[in-house]
């Protein structure tokens, strides 16, 4: 669903009233959290979607990481998964394509240290598949995506591409450099990112996903009352993805994406319109975006690389609030 329609929906949601919510429904975050006691909480998420890429393990872990992802983005460590799926049997009546799909959820939850504790299946005339994940984070240390500070630096965890990589994969043009290159991208989990943040005291983080960087950037400089400037020459690309940024292989997403920022976007002198493309381009288990003090950037790049966050990069400022939310420039 477009940004747009989830928040009017989300306003006729009562209010949330109980203190013990620290982040709900109210706000633009990755996942909700609610105090347990003075040091813990629980950070709760869930997440699913129809297949991306043809191979059902692959899926699967696409979509456990995908899931992963607003736990890690809230600053918090996964503890229980929830399979959710639909699911055509009529189709597969063995159960084979689903088998496959549970078992690349499974090895992703693993790897995370989460436990499959159930799930729920329905039947459904496509196949949806994906997590509610529970996971435990200190009241005191959420990271939200409203407290970016000016002069903080953005950083961005993932290269970005996946939509586009994904639509041609369907199509069946997308070359195996970069379809390998964005599964890659799709599984890694985002405990990296979650660990630069804590280690270098970000003020803010997301993870970037649906609404593509366009979208999540514009909620962060909304939520915390600043100006984001975003330099399209520094993006992260999945290589060779720039050769099939163009229709056919432009998600519905990327227009409704494009739209949703467009009112609140400072465009600065002649821009890259296939760089733009990756600016709006739906990601799918994208990178965490954080913004953090701009002398412990560089490190936090670094320490990313290190871990095997290859494609970590400084793609923009916060400055004082402006007329625009977005500035992007080359």
């Amino acid at each position: 669903m477009p940004p747009q329609g989830i928040a009017q929906v989300l306003r006729h949601l009562p209010p949330i009233n109980d203190p013990n919510v620290l982040v709900g429904t109210e706000t633009h975050d990755d996942a909700g959290v609610y105090r347990l006691t003075d040091e813990i909480a629980l950070v709760q998420t869930i997440d699913f979607f129809p297949p991306v890429v043809n191979d059902a393990f692959v899926y699967g872990q696409i979509a456990a990481a995908n899931s992963l992802s607003d736990v890690y983005a809230m600053g918090g460590r996964p503890l229980t998964a929830l399979n959710l799926v639909g699911y055509p049997d009529d189709k597969d009546p063995g159960m084979q394509w689903l088998a496959d799909i549970l078992k690349g959820g499974a090895e992703r939850c693993q790897a995370a240290g989460c436990v499959i504790v159930g799930g729920h299946t329905v039947r459904d005339a496509e196949i949806k598949f994906g997590y509610s994940i529970t996971g435990l984070v200190h009241p005191r240390k959420i990271f939200t995506n409203a407290n970016a500070k000016p002069d903080d630096k953005l950083v961005l965890t993932k290269a970005l591409g996946t939509g586009f990589a994904t639509a041609a994969h369907k199509a069946g043009v997308c070359s195996d450099e970069l379809f390998q290159a964005a599964v890659a991208s799709m599984i890694q989990l985002n405990d990296i990112g979650r660990d630069a943040m804590i280690e270098f005291g970000a003020h803010a983080g997301t993870d970037v996903t649906g609404f593509g960087l366009a979208g999540h950037t514009f909620e962060m400089a909304e939520g915390s009352k600043t100006t984001i400037v975003i330099e399209l020459a520094r993006l992260p690309l999945l290589p060779g993805a720039q050769a099939i940024a163009r229709k056919p292989y432009l998600t519905r997403a990327s227009a409704t994406n494009a739209g949703y920022v467009a009112a609140d976007l400072e465009k600065q002198g002649k821009l890259d319109p296939v760089r733009l493309e990756f600016f709006y381009d739906a990601q799918t288990s994208g990178g965490i975006l954080m913004s953090l003090p701009a002398d412990k950037a560089e490190q936090a790049v670094a320490f990313c690389k290190e871990r095997g966050a290859s494609a970590t990069a400084i793609i923009g400022d916060v400055i004082e609030r402006r007329d625009k939310a977005l500035v992007a420039k080359e």
